[in-house]
């Protein structure tokens, strides 16, 4: 999130969000954040590089993330999700 730079995001987000597509990892966008799904290096890496393209065009930027490490799991983006919709009967909007 960089701070001081109006209150419109989108082109800001745009780049980023250019950056974590070109990485090759799975994501997915909502409309509070995004999911990613890696390699622990890998993950670790794209936030570096994203933080820094945003630090780039300002004077301060918040980066929060949050950590789900599971060992022996992987596809949990769509695996998640479809896990609750099972447990309640029907698909959930998205």
């Amino acid at each position: 999130i960089p701070i001081g730079v109006g209150s419109s995001l989108g082109n800001r987000l745009a780049e980023v969000l250019t950056i974590v597509d070109a990485s090759g990892l799975a994501y997915k966008v909502n409309p509070m954040g995004t999911v990613v799904e890696g390699e622990w290096n890998e993950i670790m890496k794209l936030i570096k590089k994203c933080h820094a393209t945003v630090m780039k065009t300002g004077e301060r930027a918040v980066t929060k993330i949050t950590i789900d490490d599971r060992k022996g799991k992987s596809g949990r983006i769509e695996e998640k999700v479809k896990s609750i919709e099972r447990r309640i009967g029907k698909p959930l909007k998205k």
